[in-house]
């Protein structure tokens, strides 16, 4: 379970106070306005962030002391963050090895997670040669192959198309029951994943309002400031 306290941020125009949890295995959606503290609650599990307060654990283990690299985190961001002169399996490889030396075991993990994430056979292709859809599958499949066991998902869909992005926000869905993943998307439709996610997290002002089912949060009190929020992010 991942498990946040009093985790507190503060800048010279923006205070953050996060208290949440989240269940392990579960799909979390993370909703609010811009600007509202979404990306920085990722960031702060991420590592990115430092409270200067508070208490942050995932199954137990403190992640506060550690660095980035040394959390059981893989996040994927808005803008894919691939690397233009590597091809797709090399990207992906990155999340499993860095120096890219990959063991014939690990050469067919990355060629079975780009095939699950309906890229079987784009292995050698560059991120210029393929669609912005294609390159954010590239992205999640680097995480998904890197075997940590909490994924942050940073609006990664947003640029997309609604079609297409309602079918990547269904592939996440697919693909977290393949594996003991435990997933926190931030996400700007919130009706795109309403049906998907395991729970959904209202956060605005740098603080989780409202935390529940995605039914009881979109039909709740709190309906009208949600639809507001989201309709100007």
């Amino acid at each position: 379970m991942l498990v946040i306290e009093n985790c507190r941020l503060t800048w010279p125009d923006f205070t953050a106070d996060y208290t949440m949890s989240v269940k392990s295995g579960a799909l979390c959606a993370v909703i609010g306005p811009s600007g509202g503290g979404k990306t920085t609650l990722l960031h702060m599990i991420a590592g990115f962030e430092t409270p200067e307060s508070g208490t942050l654990t995932f199954d137990g283990v403190n992640l506060l002391p550690l660095e980035p690299a040394k959390r059981p985190v893989a996040i994927v961001f808005q803008d894919h963050n691939l690397f233009p002169h590597l091809t797709a399996a090399q990207n992906v490889a990155l999340g499993i090895r860095p120096s890219l030396r990959m063991s014939n075991d690990e050469q067919a993990l990355i060629e079975e997670m780009l095939e699950a994430v309906g890229l079987k056979g784009f292995g050698t292709r560059k991120p210029g040669e393929m669609s912005g859809g294609q390159r954010q599958r590239v992205a999640l499949a680097r995480a998904l192959v890197s075997g940590r066991p909490l994924i942050l998902l940073d609006e990664p869909f947003s640029s997309l198309d609604p079609g297409l992005r309602r079918d990547m926000v269904q592939l996440v869905g697919e693909l977290r029951r393949k594996r003991p993943v435990t997933i926190l998307m931030t996400i700007h439709t919130p009706e795109d994943v309403a049906d998907l996610a395991d729970q959904m997290v209202f956060v605005a002002d740098g603080r989780v309002i409202a935390s529940g089912k995605p039914s009881a949060i979109l039909h709740g009190s709190l309906a009208p400031r949600i639809a507001a929020a989201v309709s100007n992010t």
